[in-house]
Protein backbone atom coordinates (compact mmCIF):
# COMPACT_ATOMS: atom_id res chain seq x y z
CA UNK A 1 0.00 0.00 0.00
CA UNK A 2 0.62 3.57 0.02
CA UNK A 3 0.28 7.24 1.51
CA UNK A 4 0.23 9.93 -0.91
CA UNK A 5 1.03 13.40 0.54
CA UNK A 6 0.06 16.34 -0.51
CA UNK A 7 3.11 18.61 -0.11
CA UNK A 8 3.83 22.13 -0.16
CA UNK A 9 7.66 23.70 0.80
CA UNK A 10 5.67 24.78 4.30
CA UNK A 11 5.40 23.96 7.55
CA UNK A 12 2.10 22.41 7.11
CA UNK A 13 3.72 20.66 4.12
CA UNK A 14 6.54 19.86 6.47
CA UNK A 15 3.78 18.40 9.12
CA UNK A 16 2.11 16.72 6.65
CA UNK A 17 5.48 14.76 5.48
CA UNK A 18 6.65 14.23 9.11
CA UNK A 19 2.55 12.72 9.67
CA UNK A 20 3.04 10.30 6.73
CA UNK A 21 6.39 9.42 8.38
CA UNK A 22 5.31 8.01 11.34
CA UNK A 23 2.39 6.24 9.46
CA UNK A 24 4.24 4.36 6.95
CA UNK A 25 6.53 3.00 9.50
CA UNK A 26 4.94 0.16 11.04
CA UNK A 27 4.18 -1.42 7.28
CA UNK A 28 7.25 0.30 5.86
CA UNK A 29 4.83 1.34 3.18
CA UNK A 30 6.08 4.03 -0.39
CA UNK A 31 5.41 7.44 0.30
CA UNK A 32 4.47 9.13 -2.76
CA UNK A 33 4.78 13.04 -2.29
CA UNK A 34 2.74 15.10 -4.39
CA UNK A 35 3.46 19.00 -4.96
CA UNK A 36 0.17 20.30 -3.88
CA UNK A 37 0.56 24.54 -5.09
CA UNK A 38 -0.07 25.11 -8.52
CA UNK A 39 3.27 26.27 -9.85
CA UNK A 40 6.04 24.83 -7.12
CA UNK A 41 8.57 22.55 -8.17
CA UNK A 42 8.36 19.00 -7.42
CA UNK A 43 10.98 18.02 -4.05
CA UNK A 44 13.70 15.97 -5.21
CA UNK A 45 13.97 12.22 -3.65
CA UNK A 46 17.22 12.99 -2.24
CA UNK A 47 16.29 16.02 -0.63
CA UNK A 48 13.27 14.06 0.72
CA UNK A 49 14.96 11.76 2.12
CA UNK A 50 17.74 14.11 3.72
CA UNK A 51 15.14 15.66 5.33
CA UNK A 52 12.96 12.82 6.78
CA UNK A 53 15.62 9.69 6.64
CA UNK A 54 13.21 7.11 7.94
CA UNK A 55 11.57 6.69 4.42
CA UNK A 56 15.01 6.51 2.66
CA UNK A 57 14.28 4.02 -0.03
CA UNK A 58 10.73 4.57 -0.28
CA UNK A 59 10.11 7.93 -0.72
CA UNK A 60 8.77 8.82 -4.58
CA UNK A 61 8.02 12.15 -5.67
CA UNK A 62 5.00 12.20 -8.62
CA UNK A 63 3.89 15.70 -10.62
CA UNK A 64 0.73 15.35 -12.13
CA UNK A 65 -0.16 17.37 -15.10
CA UNK A 66 -3.83 18.73 -14.62
CA UNK A 67 -3.23 21.86 -13.84
CA UNK A 68 -5.49 21.68 -10.29
CA UNK A 69 -3.30 20.83 -7.45
CA UNK A 70 -6.80 19.24 -5.47
CA UNK A 71 -7.43 16.68 -8.65
CA UNK A 72 -3.96 16.07 -9.00
CA UNK A 73 -3.35 14.48 -5.38
CA UNK A 74 -6.91 12.49 -5.47
CA UNK A 75 -6.07 11.35 -8.91
CA UNK A 76 -2.67 10.03 -7.98
CA UNK A 77 -3.99 8.91 -4.64
CA UNK A 78 -6.74 6.72 -7.18
CA UNK A 79 -4.36 5.63 -9.84
CA UNK A 80 -1.90 4.60 -6.65
CA UNK A 81 -4.84 2.70 -4.88
CA UNK A 82 -3.44 4.88 -2.10
CA UNK A 83 -4.99 3.90 1.88
CA UNK A 84 -4.14 7.48 2.88
CA UNK A 85 -3.70 10.82 1.85
CA UNK A 86 -2.21 13.13 3.96
CA UNK A 87 -2.38 16.76 3.87
CA UNK A 88 -1.44 19.82 5.93
CA UNK A 89 -3.49 22.59 7.05
CA UNK A 90 -2.87 26.50 7.83
CA UNK A 91 -4.76 29.11 8.61
CA UNK A 92 -6.87 31.28 6.34
CA UNK A 93 -9.28 34.35 6.62
CA UNK A 94 -13.06 33.64 5.77
CA UNK A 95 -12.40 36.26 2.78
CA UNK A 96 -9.34 34.23 1.65
CA UNK A 97 -11.73 30.77 1.66
CA UNK A 98 -14.11 32.32 -0.44
CA UNK A 99 -12.05 34.30 -2.77
CA UNK A 100 -9.59 31.91 -3.21
CA UNK A 101 -11.19 28.53 -2.52
CA UNK A 102 -9.33 25.61 -0.76
CA UNK A 103 -7.25 22.75 -1.87
CA UNK A 104 -6.87 20.67 1.03
CA UNK A 105 -11.00 20.86 1.26
CA UNK A 106 -11.27 19.39 -2.36
CA UNK A 107 -8.90 16.75 -1.28
CA UNK A 108 -10.69 16.09 1.80
CA UNK A 109 -14.10 16.40 -0.16
CA UNK A 110 -13.09 14.01 -3.27
CA UNK A 111 -10.74 11.70 -1.59
CA UNK A 112 -11.80 8.02 -2.33
CA UNK A 113 -9.48 7.18 0.77
CA UNK A 114 -9.40 8.53 4.23
CA UNK A 115 -7.54 11.38 4.78
CA UNK A 116 -5.86 13.01 7.65
CA UNK A 117 -4.99 16.52 7.94
CA UNK A 118 -2.31 17.73 10.08
CA UNK A 119 -1.27 21.32 11.33
CA UNK A 120 2.29 22.75 12.32
CA UNK A 121 3.82 22.45 15.87
CA UNK A 122 3.23 25.31 17.28
CA UNK A 123 6.11 26.02 19.37
CA UNK A 124 5.61 26.61 23.02
CA UNK A 125 6.61 29.87 25.45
Amino acid sequence: MTIVVAYADTPPGHAAVAAAVAESSRERETVIIVPAVRGDAAPDVGEVETRWPDIAGRVEVERGDLGDPSDTVVQIAQRRDARLVVLGLRSRTPVGKLVFGSTAQRILLDATCPVLAVKPTVAGP
